[in-house]
């Protein structure tokens, strides 16, 4: 089949990730995007140029469909519910979650939550296959829009292969690399600021910690490059002194992060995968974190869970973890359980649903 991708998000975190795994393992012939950006990827043949900010109406406006038209593909995979709604060739979506409809109080406008309401029943009327990256995004679209579910076909994330478990020797730079005491254990979040990652949360729960001063929170990502984003909430909690922003950093130095602290934290309250977690099991790490939507599809029996609103819950547990005596069984099961998510094992099951559409 010859399949296109709309790749504009292709250098992005999160769905850019998604897309450029796909890609690589050879899962498109064509993409939309950036020229530039695109022109040396091998395993795509024809790039269509397409520039148009995502969600909003100049990419409704600026659709290339007639350069579309005429490379003649099989079907279009659109990444996320922000779909071409005047296109009208096959297309199959990906939608990871529901995050605009769960937690629409999160919203800054109110136009923002009919927009999204508006565009995933477009895409979900207009796809021929519905991809999902985890079983709770697959029953919260069946709950919110009443949807068949063989129409849904979920394909989990993967891990790259660059993700493992490094020596202390080969992180030993991280300590000088971002001031990190080397005689405190360490904690470690992943993400961004948005509402429902439930941040303020964590510094409580942090806060409460007995011997807080023995450990240090790492916050890491492009979020928390500005102290005073969190720094007021910090030294109300009197716990400034114990956390660190590292702002964004380099793939190389998060692989070594995650094999650095002591336990991974994740107190989101809605995830449609949680990529950060089966990343942070993959080097072997220690990982607390939410027992809400998919993250126990994702952690499985080898992660410690908490109630994400509860912040005594959620302080137990961490104490619970850090303090726990840690065997290399434990590591090895952890290793193992993150190994079942694979970019190949993804490509793969996206490819058999293009194979499922074809024969419908």
């Amino acid at each position: 089949m010859k399949i296109a991708i709309d790749a504009r998000m292709y250098s992005m975190s999160g769905i850019g990730t998604y897309i450029q795994n796909l890609v690589k393992n050879n899962c498109y012939k064509i993409a939309l995007g950036n020229k530039e950006e695109l022109k040396d990827i091998k395993e795509i043949d024809d790039v269509i140029e397409y520039d148009a900010p995502i969600y909003g109406i100049k990419e409704q406006l600026k659709f290339p469909y007639r350069a579309l038209k005429k490379l003649k593909p099989d079907i279009l995979h659109v990444p996320h519910y922000n779909v071409p709604i005047f296109y009208r060739g096959d297309m199959i979506v990906t939608i990871h979650d529901l995050t605009h409809l769960v937690y629409k109080e999160f919203l800054s406008n109110r136009f923002a939550k009919y927009y999204a309401k508006i565009m995933m029943k477009i895409a979900i009327k207009k796809a021929k296959v519905i991809l999902t990256v985890s079983e709770n995004t697959k029953k919260d679209l069946i709950k919110y829009f009443n949807i068949d579910e063989n129409k849904i076909k979920v394909t989990y994330l993967g891990v790259k292969d660059n993700i493992k478990e490094k020596s202390k020797e080969e992180i030993s730079y991280l300590y000088d690399r971002f001031n990190i005491p080397k005689d405190k254990k360490l904690l470690m979040y992943v993400g961004n600021l948005k509402q429902h990652k439930n941040l303020e949360r964590l510094l409580e729960s942090f806060s409460k910690l007995k011997n807080n001063k023995d450990y240090v929170l790492l916050l890491v990502g492009k979020a928390f490059e500005n102290y005073n984003i969190l720094g007021q909430k910090e030294e109300e909690l009197k716990i400034k002194d114990n956390v660190i922003h590292t702002g964004i950093v380099s793939e190389d130095e998060l692989v070594d992060l995650y094999n650095l602290v002591d336990l991974f934290v994740f107190p989101s309250l809605y995830e449609g995968f949680g990529l950060p977690v089966i990343e942070a099991l993959r080097c072997g790490t220690k990982v607390a974190c939410s027992n809400a939507s998919s993250l126990p599809e994702v952690g499985g029996d080898v992660v410690a869970y908490f109630n994400p609103t509860d912040i005594d819950n959620m302080t137990d547990r961490i104490e619970k973890e850090l303090l726990r005596i840690d065997t290399e069984e434990d590591k090895k099961k952890r290793i193992a359980w993150a190994k079942n998510f694979s970019w190949e094992k993804t490509s793969r099951e996206v490819k058999e649903a293009l194979t499922l559409y074809n024969k419908q």
